[in-house]
């Protein structure tokens, strides 16, 4: 009895957790550069259920022998294993913003760990020197005149510097190339994740990678991508697809809720009822 409480409790908390990631993703589906996050939801290990018992031979001294019958598996319940995000890239959007940018993949080489794609991501900076990856590609300038993110975060170069304008007055190549009265003042900063799931979602739309900096795009072989001015990547949820499964993991909720009721006045019955004495 007890045992169905923790399973249809663990079912309710797994699909709780699931609904509050599938509302983050809602809540960001007018994000530039969002990627949204999809859940793996595991059970945890069955158990094999045998019934013990005792058959008795009608002998002298009488004997008893031990019996077992199978009963079968028993389930003990549910949780998400992880949320990772869906690096699918999302519909370009015209915005005839000079300082826009967005990343259009090409070619991309796969993971030899998940056999899935890689992707870029631009390289960007905090105030403290700390690498940053994202897709958002809204940038604007400061009051100093540095490129940076709509959160404050300098976006870098292929050498990892800052990129300062005197203007918003520039042309972004499709090689990342920045011109500025008709001189090259920098390129784009671009990185190569070829297992991007290996990068922690730390907000905003930023990764950022445990081990050693993201190796630049433009050296990379097999590595096809452009960059596109005036131009911003939206967000990859998809709001009907997200809004059907929330509905969904709604309704296991509530019917999980109402084993877990169930079982409750079951319970209720066994202390009130079959226990008292008449």
């Amino acid at each position: 009895m007890l045992r169905g409480f923790y399973t249809a409790a663990s079912g309710m908390i797994a699909q709780q957790r699931r609904t509050e990631m599938l509302t983050n993703n809602l809540a960001n589906a007018n994000t530039p550069g969002f990627k949204a996050d999809q859940s793996s939801v595991r059970a945890f290990p069955q158990l094999l259920l045998d019934r013990i018992g005792a058959a008795s031979i009608p002998t002298e001294k009488g004997l008893h022998l031990p019996i077992h019958s199978r009963v079968g598996e028993l389930g003990t319940g549910v949780y998400v294993q992880e949320a990772a995000p869906k690096f699918m890239q999302g519909d370009i959007q015209q915005t005839d913003r000079n300082t826009d940018v967005a990343l259009v993949d090409g070619n991309m080489p796969v993971s030899n760990e998940n056999g899935l794609k890689g992707t870029v991501f631009f390289t960007v900076t905090n105030a403290d020197g700390e690498l940053r990856y994202t897709r958002n590609g809204n940038f604007t300038l400061d009051g100093q005149g540095f490129l940076t993110t709509p959160q404050g975060f300098y976006v870098l170069d292929e050498d990892n510097n800052r990129i300062q304008l005197n203007s918003e007055n520039i042309t972004i190549g499709e090689t990342g190339v920045v011109m500025e009265n008709g001189q090259q003042v920098a390129r784009l900063g671009i990185g190569f994740a070829e297992n991007p799931y290996a990068l922690i979602k730390e907000g905003n739309g930023l990764f950022r990678n445990e081990a050693d900096a993201l190796g630049n795009a433009y050296n990379q072989e097999g590595v096809a991508f452009s960059t596109q001015q005036g131009f911003i990547e939206s967000s990859n949820v998809d709001q009907s697809r997200t809004m059907t499964d929330m509905m969904a993991a709604y309704r296991s909720f509530e019917a999980n809720q109402k084993v877990l009721q169930a079982y409750d006045r079951s319970m209720e019955k066994a202390v009130n009822e079959i226990g008292r004495i008449g």
